[in-house]
């Protein structure tokens, strides 16, 4: 991890147990990590019209609950990043267990009938939750893992490479987390050799919230993508702008 801040600002002193390796207040007064605060846009603006699409087209709660999880987790990334104060690390690292919580659900729950509840599994992941340790993240984090996998091989082989892209995004933002932690020293030493816009690529912890955000969002597709299969609906993938992926579907015609 990164020493105290490199300098004061807008927010004042450094109160949160983390400081990451980006330099403090190097672009901005106003925003103690910036490329590690604006690198969590893509974990609240395309989380956030998802769950809006998700009520416009009368999915099931568990998927919009998904969405704006998602969305949660990465304004909490952002207020953290942006202030480095300890309250603000809360609002970062609860709601990543809660949202883990709900991806688990709705893994477990794609093979059942329409609206159906399973208050076990829901009163489960609930404690679960509330005992908010980091070896028990790590196991949630693991089953997650495990379900995924076997998910994907149930899927249609042409569907496999959503979920597999998904998970695949993500143990690769978790590299380049592992990179910034471990060779903190060295990327500082190197920012400071290079022009900025070299430097800039060498953020991995903003490269962590990238990939993860996406991983984590290819994940909601590949979930919710599942489930409308199995309930019958037509479920299409669609590229905004050639580029963004979201799912579009309409229920399955009676005769």
């Amino acid at each position: 991890m990164a020493p105290a801040a490199d300098r004061e600002g807008y927010w004042g002193p450094t109160t949160s147990t983390l400081d990451w390796c980006e330099e403090n207040y190097s672009v901005t007064w106003y925003i103690a990590e910036f490329w590690n605060t604006v690198s969590n846009l893509i974990m609240i603006i395309p989380p956030m019209f998802g769950a809006i699409q998700s009520v416009r087209d009368g999915l099931e709660k568990r998927y919009i609950a998904s969405y704006l999880a998602l969305t949660v987790v990465g304004m909490g990334s952002w207020c953290f990043h942006m202030t480095l104060k300890y309250e603000m690390q809360l609002l970062d690292e609860l709601p990543m267990i809660y949202s883990c919580c709900i991806f688990v659900y709705c893994m477990f729950e794609c093979f059942k009938i329409k609206n159906s509840v399973n208050y076990h599994l829901l009163f489960t992941l609930v404690l679960f939750s509330l005992i908010v340790t980091t070896v028990m993240y790590g196991m949630l984090v693991f089953t997650l893992v495990l379900r995924s996998i076997y998910i994907v091989t149930w899927v249609y082989p042409w569907l496999r490479g959503l979920g597999y892209t998904s998970l695949g995004i993500f143990l690769l933002g978790f590299l380049f987390w592992n990179i910034d932690n471990i060779f903190c020293d060295s990327l500082r030493n190197f920012r400071k050799k290079v022009p900025p816009i070299i430097g800039i690529t060498t953020q991995f912890h903003a490269w962590w919230h990238i990939l993860t955000g996406l991983g984590s969002y290819l994940h909601i597709l590949f979930s919710l993508y599942t489930r409308t299969l199995y309930l019958r609906y037509r479920p299409k993938v669609k590229f905004i702008f050639g580029i963004w992926p979201v799912i579009l579907f309409e229920p399955l015609r009676k005769h």
